[in-house]
């Protein structure tokens, strides 16, 4: 028998646990996961530092037993996760999760190093299950490591907000691992990512704990205003300002690169500044539209703005409510604009490359609060015109 052939859990396999925080069974569920070789007293030890208040933390000890600590998976000889270990992890710790308390709480993920691979596995698996994550230096699973059929969709992630730390030091984490978790949760999974490099790797300790603290608390307090984000359902919406069929297509070459943090633009795939031109001045066609220098944003943004005493939209349609700033767009080289739709419009957005959802969407902002990349040629340009007007129609309350 391998130690790795060892459970590490109570009388009834369930996990060994260490908790912090309120008890009460409706309240938010911080659930932290460890990385290999050390146990949940590694983290939960943090949990003083941040938010308190109707939270509940609970670090899981992993169930495999690796020397003096714990795992979550084995691995094979190239040093990957096993697939079925990993999957076996996972099917043992939402069996466990189904029984804290109301099924209906908010529940959080905090990965550290491998937990963050447990982390990314749960989060593929079941995306209804979590209200957001925090990744802290560590990688996703790779497509190896994915129950077969699964598919690391564009999208996938709409409407879960993601804290991703990397540390430019680290000693155990490929780089090719962490590269390819980089890109795929900020440019493809839909979910909005507050992502930061930093100093960091080596311990969960400094400056990104306060970090981990600073957008915990602001996810919580929108959780508490505003419920839980609604999840794509799946479901084609229909444009009414498009033309043909009503139906967004996929857009050619997917979504460009883009700041991970604020303020965010785009960095590739920029729009020619004549299309940039056209679209605005399509835009200002818009009923009730004027422009005027924006108060936010990189130099340069001009607001795109509505009467509010006439734009009977609800609050969240726009950017800044009582400016009546529903949209503003970037200027050159950029041309991108940052606007806000209809939560089932911008996951369509999401999932056909049009939009990069913004890194506070759900955390400090609305959740359909998107950057959509400027028109690259005439047929683009007729796309994001509709784009744009389906944000104005949802701000005039049409």
């Amino acid at each position: 028998m391998t130690s790795h052939d060892r459970r590490s859990t109570d009388v009834d396999g369930l996990p060994m646990l260490a908790r912090w925080g309120t008890e009460h069974p409706s309240a938010p569920l911080i659930v932290a996961l460890h990385g290999n070789g050390t146990s949940e007293h590694s983290l939960i030890e943090i949990s003083p530092w941040l938010p308190h208040g109707p939270v509940a933390y609970v670090a899981v000890r992993a169930p495999l037993q690796l020397g003096t600590g714990y795992s979550w998976f084995t691995s094979t000889p190239d040093g990957d996760p096993d697939a079925a270990s990993l999957a076996a992890s996972c099917d043992w710790f939402l069996d466990w999760l189904d029984t804290e308390g109301d099924p209906e709480r908010p529940v959080l993920l905090l990965g550290f190093r491998e937990g963050v691979t447990v982390a990314g596995m749960l989060m593929l698996r079941a995306p209804h299950r979590f209200s957001g994550a925090m990744l802290i230096y560590g990688a996703l699973p790779g497509e190896e490591a994915l129950p077969p059929g699964t598919v690391l969709r564009p999208g996938l992630l709409a409407g879960m907000p993601v804290f991703l730390a990397h540390g430019r030091d680290d000693p155990r984490t490929p780089a090719d691992l962490l590269a390819r978790s980089w890109d795929w949760l900020t440019a493809s999974s839909g979910a909005p990512v507050w992502a930061t490099r930093d100093d960091g790797g080596r311990q969960l300790a400094g400056k990104v704990v306060g970090d981990v603290g600073t957008w915990l608390a602001d996810r919580l307090d929108f959780l508490r205003a505003h419920g839980e984000n609604p999840l794509p359902d799946g479901d084609e919406p229909r444009w009414p300002a498009l033309p043909g069929d009503g139906r967004l297509p996929t857009r050619a070459g997917g979504p460009p690169a883009t700041t991970a943090t604020i303020p965010q633009h785009q960095t590739s795939q920029n729009a020619p500044p004549p299309l940039q031109a056209g679209l605005l001045e399509r835009i200002t066609a818009l009923d009730g539209v004027r422009t005027a220098p924006a108060t936010v944003g990189v130099e340069g943004t001009r607001s795109l703005l509505l009467d509010r005493t006439t734009a009977t939209g609800p609050d969240r349609a726009f950017l800044l409510p009582d400016d009546g700033e529903f949209a503003h767009q970037h200027p050159e080289p950029d041309g991108s604009l940052h606007l806000v739709l209809p939560d089932e419009l911008a996951y369509d957005c999401l999932a056909k490359g049009w939009a990069v959802a913004h890194p506070l969407a759900g955390v400090r902002l609305s959740p359909g609060m998107v950057l959509v990349p400027g028109p690259r040629d005439d047929a683009e340009l007729e796309i994001v015109s509709g784009i744009v007007a389906a944000a104005h129609r949802y701000a005039t309350g049409g």
